[in-house]
């Protein structure tokens, strides 16, 4: 048995401030360099997974700037509707819209002369992808219902994507002129898997907040730090809190470790290419594995340990596989025949549905190809499919 105490000091070389632990060399150069970024007013984009810590990145560089007086605000961009989204930050006058029954201050007003944090900027449609690049080159606002834009606000823009903007750019989906003005300086949050050092730092600092002195078996350590973090910071704290209060006699074994971790390798353990995307990795789980899309996947949805953009990459897989039946997908993602209505419905509340018949045009045409006289048949090519 190996003990973890909540009481254990602090060791060397880990980094510790209010709401940050940190002990891998990749971290502490990331935040050496997003505080030197603190004294610029230029405007920061922040990447990486989602789970790794995004959020407290853009925090510490509110935190030592000179602006640290002055109001934080986030906005999670993928959480809000776009009509909503204008309003929330821009704001809105009465009467504007239904429901608008008085004067609305937005984000962007509440900000002034503090930072506005906009999580997860990649989502954002083209029309408020327009309506943010023009307040960034004038610093004016504009409310929603009103005729005329208002006074112009103080305020440093730093922004976070799980996403690569890049691609959106070449796929028309993002606005190139945008991401130059929000990628001024570039952070880059590496995954949890890439900064082991780091693990068992966090788990120290969990433990620490829960209170409790915990020990954990040898069997499950080696699970814990083998194990790939697909959801990175965020799945540890969650697995860690878990782990405190459901094991017997603080003792942790490997059983009391979520099923997905408890195989060797597990269901979404260490690979050897890296960058594999996580659509790949859960297809895998779920096709070569024995996972279930509602046990496995659809809690990581919820938790936004993976994004609309992972699931319909996923989705896309299982059409190619199924040939562009849904139905035939439910076998293939561990669901029963009755869950067709119940998924359907759980993709189009989430805008993850995908068009099936770049799927079934590439079925048919190599259906006809197979069944065509020997000296007259022609290959056909495989249907491109975008990842």
């Amino acid at each position: 048995m190996q003990a973890i105490s909540s009481a254990s000091p602090s060791r060397a070389g880990v980094l510790e401030q209010p709401g940050l632990v940190v002990a891998s060399r990749a971290m502490t150069e990331l935040l050496a360099m997003a505080e030197r970024a603190a004294q610029s007013p230029a405007k920061v984009l922040i990447t990486g997974e989602s789970g790794v810590g995004k959020d407290v990145v853009a925090r510490f560089i509110h935190s030592h700037s000179s602006r640290r007086l002055a109001p934080f605000v986030a906005v999670n961009v993928a959480g809000v509707t776009e009509t909503l989204l204008e309003s929330e930050l821009f704001g809105h006058v009465k009467g504007s819209f239904t429901g608008a029954y008085r004067d609305k201050r937005g984000k962007l007003q509440l900000a002034h002369r503090g930072t506005l944090f906009l999580d997860e900027v990649g989502e954002m449609s083209l029309r408020m992808q327009a309506l943010l690049l023009r307040f960034l080159e004038n610093g004016e606002i504009q409310a929603v219902g009103d005729d005329q834009s208002q006074a112009r606000v103080d305020v440093r823009v730093v922004a976070a994507t799980n996403r690569n903007l890049n691609e959106l750019v070449a796929a028309g989906q993002f606005r190139e002129d945008l991401l130059y003005r929000l990628r001024v300086i570039h952070l880059h949050v590496p995954p949890l898997r890439e900064r082991a050092e780091d693990v068992d730092a966090l788990m120290k600092h969990f433990l620490a907040l829960s209170g409790r002195d915990v020990s954990f078996s040898d069997e499950a350590l080696r699970a814990l730090r083998n194990h790939r973090w697909p959801g990175n910071v965020r799945e540890l704290r969650n697995v860690v809190e878990q782990l405190v209060w459901l094991s017997a006699g603080g003792v942790v074994g490997v059983e009391h470790l979520p099923v997905s971790m408890r195989s060797e390798p597990g269901l979404l353990t260490t690979v050897k290419d890296r960058r594999r995307k996580i659509a790949d990795l859960l297809y895998d789980a779920l096709v070569k594995q024995g996972a279930s899309f509602w046990e496995h996947v659809y809690p990581m949805f919820l938790a936004r340990d993976i994004t609309r953009h992972d699931l319909r990459q996923l989705v896309r897989r299982g059409l190619r596989e199924s040939r562009g039946r849904y139905k035939s997908m439910l076998t293939l993602f561990g669901m029963s025949s009755r869950d067709y209505r119940r998924f359907m419905n759980f993709l189009a509340a989430h805008e993850c549905g995908v068009a099936v018949r770049e799927f079934r045009d590439g079925a048919a045409a190599a259906d006809v190809s197979s069944q065509a006289p020997p000296t007259y048949a022609v290959p056909a090519e495989p249907t491109a499919v975008a990842h």
